[in-house]
């Protein structure tokens, strides 16, 4: 089989892709010689299947994955209504557009740190993940408002076509996609920020807490498979909501 008709496969590219970065991951380490700075693929793996034996790491997994949830869901609610209240009413933008340029502008350590003054250290996280994907969210649903057509609007007043119907056929078609994509991409910033936050107020059972007790005692291993869990679950929530979107033809709501 010619290799031009091979790779036209999109999961074989993707799986020579993969194996490609393994195998230039494994030469690194070889090169390098020293697990304490670069651990091998097979070693990271290993130290993968010794953690996922233990209940503590799919605890700790799941309360991360909990304040992800719940920090996004937040950001998603006020990001989304907010940013249609703002596209319409243009006083509420210039109140609100201030505040969203301000926290765009904060380094995501300064929030940190604010909010290890303000929450308990379980709920640092959760806050973190709402400011931070607030912003994009507002903005794409901001700017989704403001791309409506405005002869459509125009045209639907005159025919004085109900307002439900105008909101379906008219908006929703029109910020649709740009909240698919404030979605998608403050998803992955979601698991990041969140992880971040946790390495810092380190709660007791937490994916950013093991991931800096690795840190502490030089277990490399562990630090690289804890990194490639949250690399997979930020993967596989992006999938997830792709696939989503997918199956409804495009439409978020």
């Amino acid at each position: 089989m010619k290799i031009s008709t091979i790779l036209k496969n999109k999961k074989v590219t993707r799986l020579i892709i993969i194996i490609f970065w393994i195998a230039i991951w494994e030469i690194a380490s070889l090169l390098i010689k020293r697990e304490v700075y670069l651990p091998s693929p097979v070693n990271t793996v290993k130290a993968f299947v010794r953690l996922s034996m233990t209940w503590k790491f799919w605890y700790s997994i799941a309360l991360t994955f909990i304040r992800v949830v719940v920090g996004f869901a937040i950001s998603c609610l006020a990001g989304v209504l907010l940013g249609i209240m703002c596209g319409l009413n243009k006083f509420l933008y210039e109140l609100l557009n201030p505040l969203v340029i301000a926290i765009k502008s904060t380094p995501v350590m300064s929030i940190i740190i604010i909010a290890l003054i303000w929450f308990q250290s379980g709920k640092v996280p959760i806050f973190v993940c709402f400011l931070m994907c607030f912003p994009i969210i507002w903005t794409n649903a901001v700017e989704g408002i403001k791309q409506v057509n405005k002869d459509l609007l125009e045209m639907a007043q005159v025919y004085r076509v109900k307002k439900s119907l105008v909101i379906r056929r008219i908006y929703i078609p029109s910020v649709t996609p740009y909240l698919v994509a404030g979605i998608t991409t403050a998803l992955g910033l979601g698991w990041k920020v969140t992880v971040a936050a946790e390495v810092l107020s380190n709660p007791r059972f937490s994916i950013g807490g093991n991931l800096y007790s690795a840190k502490v005692y030089l277990e490399s291993s562990e630090l690289f498979a804890w990194t490639s869990v949250v690399i997979i679950l930020s993967f596989a929530f992006e999938y997830a909501f792709k696939y989503f979107i997918g199956r409804r033809g495009g439409n978020v709501f």
